[in-house]
């Protein structure tokens, strides 16, 4: 079993076991014929992902890691808010007739302010600091904008980064202020996961620990059956992940950078009802 897949098991028993229900609240999310959809949370879940011993992609089922991947990149170095720079169809839903999702996520990367380094935008800021000042307590990057809020087709629900160095080692912390865990859990530990090695090693630093912290932490109802079934299948060995070698621009990576190598997992989940 990966600790990845440890993680998760014991999370969802957590949430499963000792969760709140929505159940008799008003809730905002619908499902497609339009019955609420409810849910069973945890507050404040924190997981902590040590990259250094193995790379956290479920093998309960797989992972998409390529495509999740793109998305990461499409908003951290595309710095983009129009799905038509985008190779997987996952924000469709949330986009207007031109293809963007309001001044989301890749639109608040781009905004440039003045740092320490210069006028720059957030992640030229990190990768400024990560290479000048990499002991420096200040290394983050946030997009819950308030100010521009009200023209997001959705508010961020992975907002924050936070980024420490401790002797050659890059850590992380997201701050996630919502999570489907069945749709969007790996999806998102996967890629901050590859962020990590990224930044990491275009600024001479060795991979080091990934910490999630997810303030509402949730399985849908019309999910909970699926993930029950889910957690009491067998697992296997962490895949291996390789990054290329030769890139030493945060902005030559591309998906295909990524090599994983012995990625053994039970079968995909399909058609996963989507509340929006």
């Amino acid at each position: 079993m990966s600790r990845a897949d440890d993680q998760f098991i014991k999370m969802c028993r957590e949430i499963l076991e000792n969760g709140y229900s929505s159940e008799g609240q008003e809730v905002r999310p619908r499902w497609d014929d339009g019955t609420p959809a409810h849910t069973i949370k945890s507050f404040g879940i924190v997981n902590r992902y040590d990259l250094a011993k193995e790379f956290p992609a479920l093998t309960l089922r797989p992972t998409a890691i390529k495509t999740a991947v793109d998305e990461m990149l499409w908003i951290w170095q595309r710095k983009s808010n129009n799905i038509k720079d985008l190779a997987g169809h996952i924000w469709d839903e949330w986009a207007d007739e031109q293809g963007s999702i309001g001044k989301a996520y890749g639109y608040q990367m781009a905004q440039k302010y003045k740092f320490p380094g210069g006028v720059m935008d957030q992640v030229d800021n990190v990768l400024w600091q990560l290479k000048h000042t990499p002991y420096s307590r200040r290394i983050m990057t946030n997009i819950y904008n308030f100010s521009d809020l009200s023209e997001m087709n959705l508010e961020p629900c992975a907002y924050s980064m936070t980024f420490n160095v401790t002797g050659d080692r890059l850590n992380g912390i997201l701050n996630q202020r919502s999570q489907d865990i069945l749709a969007a859990n790996n999806w998102n530990v996967v890629q901050y996961s590859v962020l990590l090695h990224m930044l990491a090693q275009v600024s001479g630093l060795k991979v080091g620990e990934f910490v999630h912290v997810i303030a509402d932490a949730h399985i849908y109802d019309r999910h909970i059956p699926i993930i029950e079934e889910l957690i009491e299948r067998p697992t296997y060995k962490a895949p291996i992940f390789k990054l290329d070698p030769a890139i030493s621009n945060f902005y030559e990576f591309t998906k295909d950078s990524i090599t994983i190598e012995d990625y053994e997992a039970g079968p995909q989940i399909k058609n996963i009802p989507i509340a929006i």
